[in-house]
């Protein structure tokens, strides 16, 4: 097995712990995510679908701003 792997799922595994304390830890701050406008919501009888269209762009929008500032430095 390559030793880089296990650099790698490190890494990973520490930003996966970074993200999850902070929603934790700021979860009540962050109530506007998922409720954009724009993001689809049909609620009927015994039925209900969300598909947050607007929360994925912006999220991927800001996930492609860090790795391009991540590779620009390092």
């Amino acid at each position: 097995m390559n030793p880089s792997l296990g650099k790698y799922l490190m890494g990973i595994g520490l930003l996966l712990l970074i993200v999850g304390v902070m929603i934790y830890f700021f979860s009540d701050k962050l109530h506007w995510l998922g409720r954009l406008p724009g993001d689809i919501r049909i609620k009927r009888d015994g039925f209900g679908f969300y598909f947050p269209v607007v929360t994925c762009i912006v999220l991927s929008l800001l996930l492609n701003l860090i790795i391009w500032l991540v590779r620009r430095f390092f």
